[in-house]
């Protein structure tokens, strides 16, 4: 038995040092290449704010520094974080005591902004978190829209982590939540996993982590024609390097572009934030590599007839030099 076992330790090894490996040399390899000058915002980026914004912690006079910051960019979108749920689906109002307040001192400060409520939770049913298979965990999800969206919202932005391929739960709680926002004129956005970047490797990639994370192309594709944008959470990767780092967000960026609907705005998520783990290396993951990795994407320069552009997570991590590389590179590039 002791031989069976450490035979299958080596062997689960085996597995993710190739696909390690594999991964570090063909997105490094894609990261070869010359960006396209005319590849660069055209006004359709985000922002993740975290959710000092809404708990009383954030004043008059951070609002003036945002608007100060973000003016001259590209940024049209803010994604507020006003949670989280509980593992029921219901919302606690008394997280969000100033709620309505920023969505008035943003939409002053930064006109033609729109103010998303960002709203999610883990979905791990098994060891009691969120379960979106359970229709009254639905419904009241859907209070909980209902509710921010009267604090003055211009949409819901949900982050639902982790939501398998294929998960039939969370495509019901889109089309339900998508009426809700547009009988009131309101948009929906999603945070999506990453996409597998070889149809049917999910298994592989999901050895790494231990759960079902990543989505098929197709899977995207159903997701985002229930919703009126997509940001892809195009970081903490498994990559130690910036090069197989922007080839990857590259890789992302092509395989997005080709499921996500033209009619649907396509954000790709670019890390501002520091942070050392098994998944992510600020060495590696740095906003300029990964917004390299969405230039090389784009080889005819930024889409015309389509929104496409990058989303920043998040407002409290980024670093001078996260918002000057968002600067230079996709804004002023």
């Amino acid at each position: 038995m002791a031989r069976m076992v450490v035979g299958k330790i080596i062997g689960i090894a085996a597995v993710l040092s190739v696909l390690l490996g594999g991964r570090w040399i063909s997105f490094s390899a894609q990261d070869i290449g010359t960006v396209n000058p005319a590849a660069h915002t055209t006004g359709n980026d985000a922002l993740w704010l975290g959710h000092a914004w809404v708990d009383g912690r954030k004043g008059p006079q951070d609002i003036a520094e945002l608007a100060a910051q973000l003016r001259g960019t590209g940024i049209k979108d803010l994604f507020v974080h006003v949670g989280p749920l509980d593992h029921r689906g219901s919302l606690d109002p008394a997280l969000r005591p100033q709620a309505r307040w920023f969505t008035d001192a943003a939409h002053r400060a930064l006109p033609g902004a729109r103010v998303l409520a960002w709203i999610g939770d883990i979905v791990r049913p098994r060891e009691g978190g969120l379960d979106l298979e359970d229709a009254p965990t639905r419904l009241r999800i859907l209070d909980a829209d209902a509710s921010v969206l009267g604090d003055g919202f211009d949409g819901v932005h949900y982050d639902f982590e982790p939501v398998g391929d294929a998960d039939p739960g969370y495509l019901a709680l889109l089309d339900a939540t998508h009426a809700l926002v547009r009988s009131g004129g309101r948009m929906l956005s999603i945070s999506a996993e990453q996409v597998e970047p070889v149809p049917g490797g999910r298994w592989a990639l999901d050895a790494l982590v231990g759960h079902d994370s990543w989505w098929s192309s197709g899977y995207l594709r159903q997701v985002a024609s229930r919703v009126d944008q997509v940001a892809i959470m195009s970081y903490d990767s498994v990559l130690w390097t910036s090069s197989s780092y922007s080839g990857f967000v590259r890789d992302e960026t092509r395989i997005a572009l080709g499921a996500v609907p033209r009619s649907v705005a396509l954000l790709m998520g670019v890390p501002a934030y520091d942070g050392h783990s098994f998944v992510h290396d600020s060495a590696a993951e740095t906003t300029a590599a990964g917004i390299r990795g969405v230039r090389l994407a784009l080889p005819h320069g930024a889409p015309t007839d389509r929104a496409v552009g990058v989303a920043l997570y998040i407002d409290f991590g980024a670093t001078r030099a996260d918002w000057a590389a968002y600067r230079s590179d996709w804004v002023d590039p």
